[in-house]
Parts: C-alpha cells; sequence; structure tokens
C-alpha cells in the first residue's frame, strides 16, 4: 500500500449544511449502534465497518471527516488497521480502547492516532473527544505575518506553514505546527504542561501530558540537530517546555 496517493490534508468541505462525516469501525455490533445512536442525536453522519480491511476501503472511497477505531478486533487489529490508514490518509483517528495502560495509549499516539477513548465509555464522553478532536482539524493555529529567523539551521514561516532545517523544508503535521507556534510564540518563557495542552489540544486535555512527551518528541527529530540533547526546545521539568530565546541571541 505503500506509494498511494494522499486522501487529503483536511477533510473536503461538502458544505455547511453537510455535518461531518464519521467511520465508526468495530467487531461487536452493539457497539457500533451504541455510537451510531449517540452521534447521530448530535447531528453526525456516521458509516461503518466491522473490520480494518473494510474500514481502508471505506476511508477511501466515503472519505470521512474522523475515524472512530477500535483496537481490539480479529485479524487486522486496531493498531495496524491505523498504520495501514496513516500510508494513505491523514483523517483523524480517535483509538477505542479497553485497556487503560499508558502503554497502549502512547503505541495508539505514536502510530498517528489523535485521540483515544478507554471502554467503557459515556454517550457523552465520546461526543466531547469527537467535537474536540473535529475541531482542532478544522481550525488552523494563528500565524504570525513575518518570517523568523532562529538562527543559521532554523528559519520558520508560520504565514506559509514553513519550516526550513539547513536549507530543506520540514513538514510538519498540524498539530505539531499548533505545537510549534505556541512554544516559539513564547520564547525564553516556559510554557506549563497544562497551558500547552489547552492551546494545542483542548481545555478537556489538561491532565494529558503524554500527548507533550510525544509531540515534543517528534519536532525534536524535525528540527534539532541531536534530539537527545536538544538547543530549541528546553524541558523545564515537572513544570513544562521553553522555547530558547532566539531573539536574545540574535542581539
Amino acid at each position: 500500500m505503500k506509494g498511494s496517493p494522499v486522501i487529503r490534508d483536511a477533510p473536503p468541505s461538502r458544505g455547511k449544511e453537510v455535518a461531518p462525516r464519521i467511520l465508526v469501525v468495530d467487531d461487536e455490533p452493539r457497539m457500533i449502534r451504541f455510537i451510531r445512536m449517540n452521534l447521530e442525536l448530535e447531528g453526525y453522519e456516521v458509516t461503518e465497518a466491522s473490520n480494518g480491511l473494510e474500514a481502508l476501503e471505506q476511508a477511501r472511497d466515503q472519505l470521512p471527516d474522523l475515524v472512530i477505531l477500535d483496537v481490539m478486533m480479529p485479524e487486522l487489529d486496531g493498531f495496524e488497521t491505523l498504520r495501514l490508514l496513516r500510508e494513505i490518509s491523514t483523517v483523524p483517528v480517535i483509538m477505542l480502547t479497553v485497556k487503560a495502560d499508558e502503554e497502549d495509549k502512547v503505541r495508539g499516539l505514536e502510530l498517528g492516532a489523535d485521540d483515544y477513548v478507554t471502554k467503557p465509555f459515556s454517550p457523552r464522553e465520546l461526543t466531547s473527544r469527537v467535537s474536540a478532536v473535529l475541531r482542532r482539524a478544522a481550525l488552523p493555529a494563528p500565524a504570525p505575518k513575518t518570517e523568523i529567523f532562529i538562527d543559521d539551521r532554523l528559519t520558520i514561516d508560520f504565514a506559509r506553514r514553513q519550516v526550513i532545517v539547513e536549507g530543506e523544508r520540514v513538514d510538519l503535521s498540524p498539530t505539531e505546527y499548533r505545537l510549534l507556534y505556541h512554544l516559539v510564540n513564547n520564547a525564553g518563557w516556559i510554557v506549563p504542561y497544562e497551558t500547552l495542552l489547552a492551546k494545542v489540544w483542548g481545555y478537556e486535555y489538561r491532565e494529558e501530558t503524554h500527548y507533550l512527551r510525544i509531540y515534543v518528541g517528534y519536532l525534536r527529530k524535525k528540527i534539532e540537530e541531536n534530539p537527545a540533547d536538544p538547543q530549541y526546545i528546553l524541558t523545564e521539568r515537572s513544570v513544562g517546555y521553553r522555547f530558547a530565546d532566539y531573539r536574545s541571541q540574535a542581539e
């Protein structure tokens, strides 16, 4: 499946009057009915798949705005389905898991999931997560108008969504872009974990510190000369993160 064309970087507009389309993937019919009923009550359009292969076909053909993907499925489990899905699409994905183990959550995020919900969950929790993920996917981060010259290695142009490292353009995901924006916009200052989580993911995510750990790691791999010894994105233990004050260095 490698080399397949990417479906899109953002959900296509089908008109303001059309509800977001959500693909629900689960091998349990009762769970699909439960999710469908509650999402349709909130005005969403729902399609469904009972296994990973069917989900991949639906993602290509139906172009959902969001995928809700169960982890525990026979044959092609949710993690493998997500890995294959990320080869063809950047559609937002919420993982469903029966385990509260952080390793499962981290694994899903590292494979490209946008969020997770642990079973059993309430309708309110599910619809809140769906709303938050769709909101993040739809709203770009605010962009300063000028190009930012960090140093000889790194230049950032938020207006054009361009990050240049050693003369080469580096592609960032929408979440990485928003996180970098808030760090650079507060260069020289410590930004607390809770503030970054609320700004980048939403108010509901203020306790989900592992999201930050994973995405800061992604950014460091893309912009730092040595991610193990970062010079741009600095960790302030037990408090937050700080982007090096490039402005004082330029003076």
